[in-house]
């Protein structure tokens, strides 16, 4: 495994607009490290580097954080700026953090990148397959594009449904169309048959 100074500055060549890097070994000897990215526009360069130097892809997470409290102002005083992530997306409730979760020899490496309300992010799936249903998943649960993806169509939830269903509340019947697993995997299923040649 490439010492952890190395993979911090890979990962900061890799990003141009900069990095925060930490790492943790607990008592067990399991290395943990996280990556996050002063712009999300970084994902694919960081990804790439990290797929020369056979990192694998384990899952994608999203979510969206809440906003802090609103500080209290006294009369006549001016509010502060909104408090921002690391690289300036506001924490509005509304913007997402995504984070990548890889195995890079046996280390546990998540890059998160923060998108704001409303943006988009770049496609994985062309480096790493696994990608492929966790970003087509977050097309479908939040307001969220994943720019480049090979086949954005839906994977659980009713095409007749409004996207972002974890940004509102929608019955669970109603989102799955009261489908059954069975059913909703021979659908899946159906759909992603090619010929054999």
């Amino acid at each position: 495994m490439r010492q952890p100074n190395e993979i911090d500055a890979c990962l900061a060549a890799s990003a141009p607009s900069g990095i925060l890097y930490r790492q943790d070994t607990d008592d067990k000897g399991v290395t943990t490290a996280w990556c996050t990215l002063a712009s999300h526009g970084d994902l694919l360069p960081v990804a790439s580097w990290l797929k020369t130097v056979g990192a694998r892809l384990s899952t994608i997470t999203v979510f969206q954080p809440k906003a802090p409290p609103a500080p209290k102002v006294a009369e006549g005083e001016t509010a502060p700026p909104p408090p921002t992530f690391f690289g300036g997306v506001p924490m509005s409730g509304h913007a997402y953090e995504v984070d990548y979760h890889f195995d890079l020899d046996g280390l546990t490496l998540t890059v998160v990148a923060h998108v704001p309300e409303g943006g988009a992010i770049a496609s994985l799936t062309g480096l790493f397959r696994a990608a492929d249903w966790p970003e087509r998943e977050m097309m479908e649960i939040y307001a969220l594009q994943v720019h480049g993806h090979p086949d954005p169509r839906r994977l659980f939830i009713d095409e007749g449904i409004e996207g972002a269903v974890l940004e509102r509340l929608i019955p669970m019947s109603t989102l799955t169309n009261s489908a059954t697993t069975k059913g909703l995997w021979e659908k899946i299923l159906a759909q992603t048959e090619t010929p054999s040649s």
